[in-house]
This record gives structure tokens, C-alpha cells and sequence, in this order.
């Protein structure tokens, strides 16, 4: 006969609808384990991938399809965060970051509250970037001294926003030209 101590946690998991855990030395658990060391990339193809794709790759996509990248300076996290954005916007996030690069060769990067940021000086940025269901958004912190000013307004004084939906045009040469002089301006400190 059956210890009943032993039965019934079982008897509870089972109609709480919750899966058992198969017994330490059972058939389902060695399988179970051998199929997550089969699934388990070799150390070698680990080391082959970059920081960027690999952070993309455990990316989280947030309300509106924003990537979750960690915080952090530098290219990779900003790299990480445009590989992270879903369908046509990974290309449109690697365009802007092209012309943003090629427009200010010494630009410094970031990402902070799952944005990419772009700057002159740490912790002084002039531009970044958002993803939203139906557009990208481009903030420019001091938009208002830019010519000619970038169309979307903000609730805060100096801020302009210019967004991107999927059948736009991008005009990158207006675009670089509001980089430029969006650089050229003291960022604002974030």
C-alpha cells in the first residue's frame, strides 16, 4: 500500500494543472536532459557569435515591438538593440544608424531605457531612437533649433520628433542634415 503522504502532493499538482516533475532517475528526465544538451550550442559556435546578435537573439520585445536591450555604452548595445527590431524596422534601424555614424564619424552611442542614444560627449545626447507598433520614432532633444524644425511636436519645449512608418521615404539627406546640426548643438544630459 502506498504511503498517502507521498500520493497526494501529486494528486494536488495534477488537479491544480500543474505538470509533476518526472522522479530524479526516470526515463523523462535523462531524456529531458540529453534534448537540452543536444539543444545546447557547442562552446566553439558560442564563441563565434557576436555580443550584438547574441544579445538581439534573448531580446524581449516590449508593448509596441520595442526591443528590451540592457542598458549599456557603446556600439554592441546599440548594434544589439537594432538586430532586436522587429521586421522592416531592423533595416530602417541599421540605415539611420549608417547615416547617423557617416554623418558624425566620432559620435558616441547608447542604449538607456530601451532606446538607442547617439551623442558628442558621455551622457550628453543629441538624437534617439524608438520603436512603436505602426512607426519609428526619432527624437531630436533639441529639434526646435534645427532647420527646418523636424514635424512632430513633444510636450517638452525643445524636443521634435520624426517618425518613419513602414511605406515611408526616408529622405537621408535631410535627415543627415539634421544629425549634423543636432550635433553640433550641447546634447542634453541623460
Amino acid at each position: 500500500m502506498a504511503d498517502k503522504t507521498s500520493i497526494k502532493p501529486a494528486k494536488v499538482a495534477a488537479k491544480a494543472g500543474k505538470p509533476r516533475e518526472p522522479a530524479a532517475n526516470s526515463p523523462a528526465r535523462t531524456s529531458a536532459k540529453a534534448t537540452a544538451k543536444k539543444r545546447t550550442a557547442s562552446p566553439k559556435a558560442t564563441a563565434t557569435k557576436t555580443s550584438a546578435s547574441a544579445a538581439a537573439a534573448d531580446a524581449t520585445l516590449l508593448s509596441g515591438g520595442n526591443p528590451q536591450i540592457a542598458k549599456g555604452h557603446g556600439d554592441a548595445p546599440v548594434q544589439a538593440y537594432i538586430a532586436a527590431m522587429p521586421g522592416w524596422k531592423s533595416d530602417i534601424g541599421r540605415r539611420l544608424d549608417a547615416l547617423i555614424t557617416r554623418t558624425v564619424p566620432d559620435v558616441r552611442k547608447a542604449v538607456k531605457w530601451n532606446s538607442p542614444l547617439y551623442g558628442m560627449e558621455e551622457q550628453h545626447w543629441f538624437l534617439g531612437i524608438h520603436c512603436f507598433t505602426k512607426y519609428i520614432k526619432v527624437a531630436f532633444f533639441r529639434g526646435t533649433s534645427l532647420s527646418p524644425v523636424p514635424p512632430g511636436d513633444s510636450k517638452q519645449k525643445e524636443v521634435r520628433y520624426f517618425h518613419i512608418h513602414e511605406e515611408d521615404e526616408l529622405d537621408e539627406a535631410q535627415f543627415a542634415a539634421w544629425v549634423k546640426q543636432a550635433s553640433q548643438l550641447s546634447g542634453e544630459r541623460m
